[in-house]
């Protein structure tokens, strides 16, 4: 498995265990556990995310003019042999 494949699988296994957590919550609101569990996840996402980004550019819409640029689908997508 090739460096930018480990760093998009961080991207989406914190992020899915971050949802995960978000819908346990919405029946749970009083579990601190979950609470941190959570806030936990989501730290390691954005932290994913921004180095993913830093290196390989935008991944999320919103993000797409980090560079200056709107820069969202600059990179082939995944259908024409992109990530």
């Amino acid at each position: 498995m090739n460096e930018q494949r480990k760093m998009m699988d961080a991207v989406y296994t914190n992020g899915f265990a971050a949802d995960e957590a978000r819908l346990f919550l919405d029946t749970h609101p009083e579990s601190s556990e979950a609470l941190d569990y959570y806030r936990k996840k989501i730290a390691l996402y954005n932290q994913a995310v921004d180095r993913y980004q830093q290196k390989y550019g935008p991944i999320r819409p919103e993000d797409g003019g980090i560079s200056g640029a709107w820069a969202w689908a600059a990179e082939p997508f995944p259908w024409e042999g992109g990530m």
